[in-house]
Parts: C-alpha cells; structure tokens; sequence
C-alpha cells in the first residue's frame, strides 16, 4: 500500500523537492514511507531516524519526514543541531499545513509543502555551503513495510 499510495510521477516531484530544499540549505531531508506504525509515532520515526542514520551529518541537521499511510500517522523530526535553534512550534508549524492537505488526500502536495518549508526555514540556521556542501544522505525515498 504505501508504495502504492505514490506514483513514479508522485515520487519524483517528491524527490525533486528534495533536492531544491537542499539547494538551500546544508540541512538533509529524508523521506520514510511504510504502512503501518505499532508505536507512538515519534517513537518509530526516531527508530528510522536511527535506522538511517540519519544523525551522522556533520552539523546534526537531519530532517525525517515520516508516514504510516495505512494508519494515518505522520512525524516530522529534526536532529538535535537544529532542535537547538528553532523555535519549540517549528515541527508543529510544518505538520499542521502538511495534516491539513493530507486530510484533502493530497499527500504528494503535503509532503512537497513539507519539505520546502523545512529546506527555507533551514536555510536561515544552515545556508548552503556551496561547492563546500556535500550531500551526506541520499534524497531517495525509502519505504518499509
């Protein structure tokens, strides 16, 4: 199902946001799609945070936008060098906008507006470094089951 839930066209603007959110930004964005989440939601994004290592970027500024699609549960969580210079309703602030297209079933558009949100609100703590800026995680959506 989740796999299902995006088609090719749907996962490459997908990936597209991706890769212009870090255009402007040293931050990296990963998304995590699986069907269904058995545990509080932040708990198990936190688990694929770990799982894709996402905590290994330099400056500790990885982002996880992560969906259980079949139980209606999605988190957004950023690592601790980010969590340390945004305001305490940041995450909330990107997850309201993102709930409010989901509940229209515009989960492509929803994830879009994430992920640009989260790229421009990044760019301000973690500009982009130019040649400089490696891209430390890949942009690829991943999926479980």
């Amino acid at each position: 199902m989740a796999e299902k839930l995006f088609s090719t066209e749907d996962r490459e603007q997908i990936i597209q946001a991706i890769v212009g959110a870090e255009k402007v930004t040293s931050g990296e964005i990963q998304v995590h799609i699986e069907n269904h989440c058995r545990i509080e939601v932040l708990d198990r994004a936190a688990e694929v945070f770990e799982t894709l290592k996402m905590y290994q970027t330099k400056d500790r500024n990885g982002v996880l936008f992560y969906l259980a699609v079949e139980d209606h549960k999605f988190a957004v969580l950023g690592d601790a060098g980010i969590n340390q210079v945004v305001p305490v309703d940041f995450w909330e602030q990107i997850k309201n906008r993102m709930a409010e297209l989901f509940s229209k079933g515009q989960f492509t558009q929803g994830l879009i507006e994430g992920i640009e949100s989260a790229g421009k609100a990044l760019s301000e703590h973690f500009p982009h470094q130019g040649d400089a800026d490696e891209n430390e995680l890949p942009d690829e959506i991943s999926f479980g089951s």
